[in-house]
């Protein structure tokens, strides 16, 4: 709609056009816009209102000397480990809490009695009658005695003496001879056994038929020391499977005795390759030391030829010592499948060069040959130049099932396998890429700044996840990422709220894992780094809070004061919305109202007068009366004639010209400048409203009538006054045909049918298609299309790995 605005003086134009007053506030006007206050922690000399660290942070640390021994005839864990103690709180521990997390298998553990979800129409999924099924069997008392951990005795280290301890499921608490002092340390000892379960995504064991051998991924082996703070005391809450683990450092001994055949990765530095390894695996790993690209240390040929062998059929063992310090965990895998490959490279350019390695069976290639390990070197050059450089020896990718992955210090599990016949798709290409970047990532995020994952997922997983975005565009230009871009995550914030859960939620809480602690805040940061605050802002304060907290525990409130601390923009509302919340983001372009400037010129004035009044005259009946026109009683009679049939009210008088004359005459220079500019402007009013509740900024894409376009960017702030509707002015020197809203989806707008005005028309496309199965063998991937393509019907099928 176009509007005349009369200028009767510069004055009130500049008030009426160029000032806009606030609109009227709603009823909860500016909550969105206060500061967090107490819905923040009480900033005290442990945690500073900055986000840092205080004079008086504290954590306390457990360094482990473990014997281990993998029992592959039985598939069973067997263990002894003295645990050093280091209290450097301000407080005597009269006990101390360690996690038991394989008691999660035993028989009525909240974990597995505590799963909901039921049979309908659409069927079961076999994974979930093999969970129903194994449920039942652990009910059986002989099921239960064979999962979990079997506690044979836990011991003073100076003394031999027996410690009192109590199993409560997943968490064992021993009661010290005397407090553990402030500032002491205490040694005891713990001897354990269990029975390693199939791989069920964090560890265990995945069976091969075709030459029944295993492979085994073993973490969440030995009980650990709880966490205790200055926020929770001890972090002693139950490991129901969602929640992962809140850990933390230490330094690690650990000898692994597993059979003579099998390869072993683990976390920290291997101190006897000379003792494990035959002189030929020696020369390549010195070969692989000085190499850019990966060096085969065990071969498919060598792997293949011990696969051969079969568990329990190898008498002689083999026992691989490793150390690692400053680490919160410690994991290992183990087989006679694997192949291994490795290259020493100074990633950084700083002259310290860091080890990247990748165990993985046949059934892995050809993929992860080529790609593991210089994926593995990539994540760590993309995420340390993001957060800080990546401080330990070596970093390991071992290829653990056909998906998913799982994280530990230096070491990670990780999916991704192609058919037997070798091919792969695209997506099994970029998932298995996806997965060793993001599992890789996970040594910053939280091996490294160690967050408490039992209670915030989002502070490992969503902050890893945005680091494994940038890597992947970093990777490849044309990265097919799943999540970080706004736009992905659309579809999961439009869902119904009682689905919902805001990300503040404890990790074992949280409804639609995946979308709430991976996606949403991933993409939140994304929307800070590229629309909030900008890259340079972000980076900035992103990589101070990395610095931060690197080997320390950081908190949510320490992370959302850093980034503002370190950046100097203000985002508690940004914070309440996307954290705190479970609105979603819609604005609407309800209106936009065009204005022209009457500058008083009555040249311009009647002359666009008269163009109106021409096109209001254009109605339909006056164009079908045209035609009889000359049949008026006027056209036939001259008589009915006067003054006014030959009056023209739009022609430009001399009086008009001088009234116009005494108007410019009233102006100063300044001000007939800001005439002439105006007159040649058009005002736009924009109507918006904020139909989701989340306040973003408001991104406007002009089109104007010559092809060109232009955006204006406005900063949340928009909605201070009123977190519903307001109206905002855009003044543009070309006539605009279109606006768009959020033209480059970077809010996360759940509805793009009202961002246009006027609002544009998007088909709803369907296809044709014959009745198909509902059930089926699926179609060949592209590669094995073009192999069948190309390779004579004789020999089809007799690809090998």
């Amino acid at each position: 709609m176009r509007k005349t605005v009369l200028l009767a003086g510069l004055t009130l134009w500049s008030a009426t056009l160029l000032a806009q007053a606030p609109a009227a506030p709603t009823q909860n006007a500016n909550t969105r816009f206060e500061q967090m206050g107490p819905m923040l922690p009480t900033p005290n000399t442990f945690r500073t209102a900055s986000g840092a660290p205080g004079k008086d942070y504290f954590q306390n640390r457990a360094d482990y000397d473990i014997k281990v021994e993998l029992d592959d005839a039985n598939q069973k864990i067997i263990g002894t480990e003295t645990v050093t103690y280091h209290n450097n709180s301000t407080d005597d521990l009269p006990f101390i809490w360690l996690q038991l997390d394989q008691n999660l298998f035993a028989k009525g553990s909240t974990g597995s009695v505590t799963r909901t979800g039921g049979v309908n129409e659409s069927g079961m999924s076999f994974a979930q009658l093999q969970n129903l099924t194994s449920v039942r069997e652990r009910s059986s008392q002989q099921a239960s005695d064979k999962y979990g951990y079997k506690i044979l005795s836990v011991k003073d280290s100076k003394s031999g003496k027996a410690l009192q301890y109590t199993i409560n499921q997943t968490m064992m608490r021993v009661d010290l001879p005397t407090p553990l002092k402030a500032g002491g340390s205490y040694s005891f000892n713990v001897d354990w056994n269990y029975f390693i379960t199939e791989y069920y995504g964090r560890s265990g064991m995945e069976f091969f038929a075709k030459d029944g051998n295993y492979n085994y991924f073993i973490a969440h082996w030995f009980p650990r020391l709880c966490a205790y703070n200055d926020v929770n005391g001890w972090q002693n809450k139950q490991f129901l499977g969602q929640g992962e683990f809140t850990l933390i450092f230490g330094n690690y001994k650990v000898a692994i005795t597993v059979p003579s055949d099998h390869v072993v990765g683990a976390t920290g530095e291997c101190l006897n390759y000379k003792q494990v390894l035959s002189a030929t695996q020696q020369k390549r790993m010195a070969q692989a030391s000085t190499s850019k690209n990966p060096v085969v240390i065990v071969t498919q040929a060598e792997a293949e030829a011990a696969e051969k062998a079969k568990p329990g059929d190898t008498k002689t063992k083999k026992t691989w010592v490793y150390d690692a310090k400053n680490v919160r965990d410690f994991a290992f895998a183990s087989s006679r499948k694997f192949i291994w490959d490795a290259m020493q490279t100074d990633v950084y350019g700083d002259g310290h060069k860091i080890w990247s390695m990748s165990f993985f069976s046949k059934e892995g290639n050809p993929l992860w040959g080529q790609y593991s390990t210089r994926v593995v070197e990539h994540t760590l050059k993309s995420y340390g130049n993001r957060t800080i450089k990546y401080p330990y020896p070596v970093a390991i990718s071992c290829h653990a099932t056909a998906g998913g992955g799982m994280e530990y210090p230096m070491i990670s599990f990780n999916g991704g396998r192609p058919e037997a016949d070798g091919t792969y798709s695209e997506q099994t290409k970029a998932g298995m890429i996806g997965v060793i970047i993001h599992e890789v990532g996970h040594n910053f995020f939280p091996m490294i700044v160690n967050s408490d994952e039992r209670q915030w997922t989002w502070m490992d997983e969503g902050l890893n996840t945005f680091c494994q975005y940038l890597a992947e565009k970093e990777w490849d230009y044309n990265f097919p990422s799943r999540r970080g871009e706004p736009q992905y995550i659309v579809d999961y914030m439009k869902s119904d709220k009682s689905v919902l859960s805001p990300i503040m939620t404890s990790s074992d809480n949280v409804i639609s894992l995946g979308p709430n602690a991976y996606a949403k805040p991933a993409t939140a940061l994304n929307i800070l780094r590229e629309t909030v605050m900008g890259r340079e802002l972000f980076d900035y304060a992103f990589k101070e809070y990395a610095r931060r907290w690197a080997f320390k525990s950081p908190e949510p409130a320490d992370f959302f004061r850093t980034l503002e601390d370190a950046s100097g923009v203000d985002l508690d509302w940004f914070w309440k919305g996307w954290f705190y919340g479970v609105e979603p983001v819609d604005q609407d372009l309800v209106e936009v109202d065009w204005f022209k400037v009457d500058s008083g010129d009555p040249v311009a004035t009647k002359a666009a007068a008269k163009a109106e009044a021409q096109r209001r005259a254009g109605t339909i009946s006056k164009q079908r009366d045209a035609a009889t026109k000359a049949e008026t009683v006027v056209a036939k009679d001259s008589s009915m004639n006067d003054f006014y049939n030959s009056y023209d009210p739009y022609a430009v008088t001399d009086a008009d010209k001088k009234k116009y004359q005494d108007y410019l005459a009233t102006l100063s220079a300044d001000e007939r400048k800001s005439l002439e500019t105006a007159a040649g402007t058009n005002f736009y009013t924009l109507s918006l409203k904020n139909k989701g509740g989340i306040p973003m900024p408001v991104i406007v894409r002009m089109q104007f009538e010559d092809g060109t376009d232009s955006v204006a960017r406005f900063p949340a702030e928009i909605w201070r006054f009123n977190d519903v509707s307001i109206k905002k002015v855009i003044a543009t020197q070309k006539k605009v045909t279109q606006w768009v809203l959020d033209p480059y989806q970077e809010i996360a707008d759940i509805d793009t049918e009202n961002n246009a005005f006027p609002r544009m028309a998007n088909p709803t496309r369907f296809q044709l298609f014959k009745q198909q199965q509902r059930f089926g063998p699926q179609g060949p991937n592209p590669m094995q299309q073009q192999r069948r393509a190309s390779t004579p019907p004789a020999t089809q099928g007799s690809g090998k790995n």
